[in-house]
């Protein structure tokens, strides 16, 4: 055990220390380039730079790169040796150092412009051909996500070198190729402010430049096929928590495409800020998917986003019609003034009726809450019985578009009631149905491939909770009602039956008496032996008249009760019942007001039927009968040593009556087979308000 532990120690300790040098390699430089830079740019006034100079360019780059290095440090803090972390990171160092090279290039030319200016040819160098490095930040993130290796295989392997060497292709072109090439191949003239420069820095003519910047420019959108088609082949292929993270990705590249499809329309600054978002954007699915942090949210976040996405197509281009008839209809300013109005009066309100239903239709009702437990509460107040199982397993199927949910609960008399709704298409996630702290059932889910939220469990576990309370509520309802016919039922016959005995017993032996008592008057004078004889015949009959008056009071409850209480007439019941052989102890724990009579005769009869049937099956040798008395309840607790019982055994007349005794009075009564042998008994029966 110790050198396990002190190898875990030597193990884990190098892991922290070299993940800090790393990031201080890449951070530090970073941090003195995008100060520099700051710096620099704050020298450089608007109003010194040409038309075509985007005035932000700087502060978007460095914006860019600030994004870059942190996802990308994080990743190397946390994962040093993983190379999607590296690519990240480094491509946050590019631009910093682009960002950089900028700055000195633009307070050169445009402030100071002297060719003279230190390192002002290298930065201008590196700003305008270096810097299309970057091209391969994307397509070499997409072939190493999202384990860092590229895909394996005879074909995708080479195909994902050559993609990578085409996308390389461009970059290595523009570093080495003459700028005289650069303007013959792009027709535009250089600047006068780049004669201050040496555009050639590592130039090397040949005479086939054209051929190869005619080549290496179509490549580069090119190249992204192939990491595209592999990342639609690792998502086919993918299962479970690989699979989300390659959601991420996807949801980073429907962003991407968003932002990125107005940046060839829009002026001015906004194609370099949409960049600098969709970068953003990929950079943070990519940190979340590596390191596996909530994971599960990217279905609401893809769905929503797609949503999103749909309905500002579709508004766009509601509005550019709308737009385009009223200027076909009124023209000019009046037609400007019809739109506004025709939007804000009846377009907005049936827009966000749109956006709602189109969210519906997606995700289902788990964005609304109150509307989801609305839903739920008037199917449960329609259902009755197992029909309220079945409108939770719709509700809940609807409020989270789910192609199948099943619904389990025991009922309080121990059987199990079962909804389902749909077919299951994929893993099924079981989640506990409680009631008042106690476990009652499960709601089982399957999420077509695609977890729940935080939110989305919460929301759940209120349907459900809610769905389990109305439930059990009518369970109990109708157990109360079935049990309060049973009260009325066992009352009538319990009248019937004492109807019965004192009119078929007592009335005809009191009726015999009564006779032999009469005949008895009639002879005391002639005959007295006769009457005398009579008398005592009398007698016989009225003995035996009270021997059938005592049971029928013992019947309704037995006088030990009352004059021994529950455990005294227990022992009595025992000394009077058990073998010789048989050791039989009761005891009483607790104390207090006298019992309920109904808790009392119940908790005599469980432990008299539980007595009787060791006397007569158990073989056992001794008996411990306990009354436990609590705050709310008192526990019959009977347990003995003998032979127990197998667990294929249907219960008999006896145990049930057990049983309905303490299930009328809301109780419960199991009976159980210990390990070590023997039975015990065990009755727990509410005192109710005493």
């Amino acid at each position: 055990m110790t050198a396990t532990a002190t190898t875990v120690v030597r193990e884990g300790t190098p892991a922290a220390r070299p993940a800090l040098l790393p990031v201080l390699l890449v951070a530090v430089p970073s941090a003195v380039a995008l100060v520099t830079a700051a710096g620099v740019e704050l020298r450089v006034p608007a109003a010194v730079l040409p038309p075509d100079e985007p005035a932000e360019v700087v502060a978007v780059t460095g914006a860019i790169a600030v994004v870059l290095l942190v996802t990308g440090l994080l990743l190397v803090a946390r994962l040093p040796r993983h190379p999607v972390a590296w690519v990240l990171a480094g491509s946050g160092l590019v631009w910093a150092l682009d960002t950089v090279a900028a700055a000195w290039t633009r307070y050169g030319l445009y402030v100071v412009a002297d060719p003279d200016l230190p390192l002002l040819s290298p930065a201008w160098w590196f700003w305008t051909r270096f810097g299309a490095v970057l091209l391969l930040g994307l397509p070499l993130l997409l072939l190493l996500f999202p384990d860092g290796r590229l895909p394996a295989g005879r074909v995708w392997r080479p195909l994902s070198v050559a993609s990578l060497t085409s996308t390389a292709l461009l970059p290595l072109a523009l570093v080495l190729v003459p700028a005289v090439e650069v303007e013959r191949y792009s027709g535009v003239a250089a600047p006068p402010s780049q004669a201050l420069v040496d555009p050639d820095l590592l130039s090397v003519p040949m005479p086939f430049w054209p051929q190869v910047l005619a080549v290496a420019y179509p490549l580069v959108p090119a190249g992204l096929l192939v990491p595209a088609a592999v990342v639609v082949a690792r998502y086919r292929a993918a299962r479970g928590e690989r699979r989300l993270q390659l959601r991420w990705l996807a949801w980073a590249g429907l962003v991407s495409a968003v932002l990125t499809v107005p940046m060839w329309v829009l002026p001015g600054p906004w194609p370099t800020l949409l960049l600098g978002l969709a970068i953003a954007a990929t950079s943070g699915a990519v940190v979340v998917a590596v390191t596996r942090h909530r994971l599960y949210d990217v279905d609401r976040l893809l769905s929503g986003t797609l949503v999103s996405v749909l309905l500002l197509v579709a508004v766009g281009a509601v509005d550019l019609l709308l737009l385009a008839l009223a200027g076909n209809l009124l023209g000019g300013r009046d037609a400007t003034f019809l739109a506004v109005a025709v939007v804000a009066v009846l377009y907005t309100p049936l827009r966000t009726r749109l956006w709602s239903a189109a969210r519906r239709l997606v995700r289902g009702g788990r964005d609304d809450p109150y509307g989801a437990l609305s839903t739920l509460a008037a199917r449960l107040e329609a259902a009755e019985g197992d029909r309220q199982l079945a409108a939770l397993a719709g509700s809940v199927a609807q409020a989270f578009r789910l192609p199948y949910v099943r619904v389990v609960t025991t009922r309080p008399d121990g059987d199990t009631a079962v909804a389902e709704h749909g077919r299951p298409s994929g893993p099924v996630t079981a989640l506990p149905v409680a009631w008042r702290g106690a476990r009652i059932g499960r709601v089982e889910l399957c999420s077509a491939g695609s977890a729940l939220s935080e939110r989305d469990q919460r929301l759940l576990g209120d349907l459900v909770r809610q769905a389990a309370t109305a439930a059990r509520a009518d369970e109990l309802s109708a157990r109360l009602l079935s049990h309060r016919t049973a009260l009325v039922t066992a009352r009538e016959e319990e009248r019937r039956r004492l109807r019965r005995d004192l009119h078929d017993g007592l009335g005809p032996a009191l009726g015999a008496v009564t006779l032999r008592i009469e005949t008895a008057r009639n002879l005391a004078a002639s005959d007295p032996a006769a009457a005398d004889r009579m008398l005592e015949a009398a007698t016989v009959d009225v003995a035996a008249v009270l021997t059938d008056m005592r049971r029928l009071v013992h019947d309704l409850r037995p006088p030990a009760l009352d004059e021994l209480g529950p455990a005294g007439a227990l022992r009595e019941l025992a000394r009077r019942t058990a073998p010789a052989d048989l050791d039989v102890t009761v005891v009483e724990e607790g104390g207090g007001p006298t019992l309920p009579a109904a808790v009392e005769v119940a908790a005599y009869r469980i432990a008299a039927e539980a007595l009787t049937n060791v006397v007569r099956h158990a073989g056992a040798r001794t008996v411990r009968v306990r009354l436990a008395r609590g705050p709310d309840e008192l526990v019959v607790e009977v347990v003995d040593d003998g032979i127990g019982i197998a667990p294929d055994v249907v219960a008999g007349v006896g145990t049930l009556s057990v049983r309905e005794r303490a299930a009328e009075l809301g109780g419960t009564c199991a009976v159980s087979a210990p390990d070590g042998g023997g039975t015990v008994v065990r009755a727990r029966l509410p005192l109710g308000e005493g």
